[in-house]
């Protein structure tokens, strides 16, 4: 006697997400990567230009090592 199980041994067909699903996640996907740039141009900007923006380069440690997904 074979073993039955609550799942079907065929695949599920192929199913399309909506294009907004597509959109939003290609948007995060962008914001992400835009994110990671930023913290890495971030980072070259001397201690002079930091003060202007008035920023201290400890600032600038701890958002550049935040992971790209936090904001």
């Amino acid at each position: 006697m074979a073993a039955r199980t609550a799942f079907p041994a065929a695949p599920l067909p192929n199913r399309r997400s909506f294009p907004f699903v597509t959109w939003l996640r290609l948007r995060l996907l962008a914001r992400w990567y835009d994110r990671h740039l930023q913290r890495l141009d971030l980072a070259e900007i001397d201690d002079h230009l930091l003060s202007d923006l008035g920023l201290t380069r400890r600032d600038v440690c701890r958002e550049c090592a935040k992971s790209f997904w936090q904001p």
